[in-house]
């Protein structure tokens, strides 16, 4: 009689076991530069590309969430995990108490990449030739791609890009920002994160920051444009010693320093400024910082 009365607790543990997760496996044929999008709130995206023509999702669907499935056209494909909603007596709190789902993604190499995630860790390898847009909370997001366009968006979650981006948009609130292979066109911006970043030569260069400090490396394309502007994060900036255009460089009550001339201070009150034009070019080289030091170099 003991099989009898343990049978509805092992029965339970089963049933628990198999609502914990659901294993993924899912296949849609893709063209070469599909466009995929991609949605998760908990767990993680791991997305590699390859050199096949279609789309291939594996891994584990969470509790509380509903069936996944790719929907949409060959060239446009969606991958959504979402919540079984407020109903029922599984899942409450609608996405609150949906477990973490992990996604693991191989999509065509050229393949263009929209993707949303909230908490869970990003990562993009291998894509070659198509765009990629990402929105993301809290969770890393590491990007190795060669690609026309890359855009992030963060809230707290850090930046890593490698490949190349020939145009890139990246912004964090207090996550930093880790782009070592930045292409023509950048616009870099974090209040409290750490951005280092290196690339060019670039056309056009903005960069803001609050606190957060900053190690920025590259060249000025002919006609190009560096903007920079620091509230209290210490900014360094290395420059090839043939750079040509006009140079400006100031900060009011941080020290400034510069390898392209010297800097000269008010008669009066604090701060310091520098206004030099290099070579013969017509590009533009703008710096500023409030309390934060400025250190301008010249790369080896």
């Amino acid at each position: 009689m003991k099989t009898v009365r343990y049978l509805p607790l092992l029965l339970c543990f089963c049933i628990g076991q198999a609502l914990a997760d659901t294993p993924i496996q899912l296949r849609h044929d893709a063209t070469p530069t599909a466009h995929v999008s991609i949605s998760n709130v908990a767990g993680s995206v791991n997305v590699v590309a390859w050199d096949r023509q279609e789309v291939q999702v594996s891994g584990r669907l969470g509790e509380g969430a509903k069936p996944l499935a790719i929907t949409g056209s060959n060239s446009n494909l969606t991958i959504k995990v979402e919540s079984q909603g407020s109903s029922g007596w599984l899942n409450w709190g609608g996405d609150s108490k949906m477990a973490p789902t992990t996604l693991e993604l191989h999509v065509p190499r050229a393949a263009s990449l929209d993707i949303e995630v909230v908490s869970a860790p990003l990562v993009v390898d291998g894509i070659d030739g198509g765009s990629i847009k990402v929105n993301t909370v809290s969770g890393k997001a590491r990007i190795n791609a060669r690609t026309p366009s890359l855009e992030v968006d963060s809230v707290s979650g850090g930046i890593e890009q490698a490949g190349h981006a020939e145009h890139a948009d990246l912004q964090t609130v207090s996550g930093e920002i880790l782009a070592p292979a930045l292409g023509s066109e950048v616009k870099l911006q974090t209040i409290s994160g750490r951005i280092q970043a290196a690339g060019g030569p670039w056309q056009k260069m903005t960069l803001s920051t609050v606190s957060g400090d900053v190690q920025l490396s590259g060249a000025l394309a002919s006609g190009g444009n560096i903007g920079i502007d620091s509230m209290s994060g210490d900014v360094q900036l290395q420059l090839p010693a043939a750079t040509s255009g006009d140079l400006h460089a100031s900060s009011f009550s941080g020290d400034l320093r510069s390898d392209f001339g010297s800097p000269t201070k008010p008669e009066h009150g604090p701060g310091s400024s520098l206004d030099v034009h290099l070579g013969d070019g017509s590009g533009k080289i703008s710096v500023e910082t409030f309390s934060g030091d400025l250190r301008i170099r010249k790369q080896d």
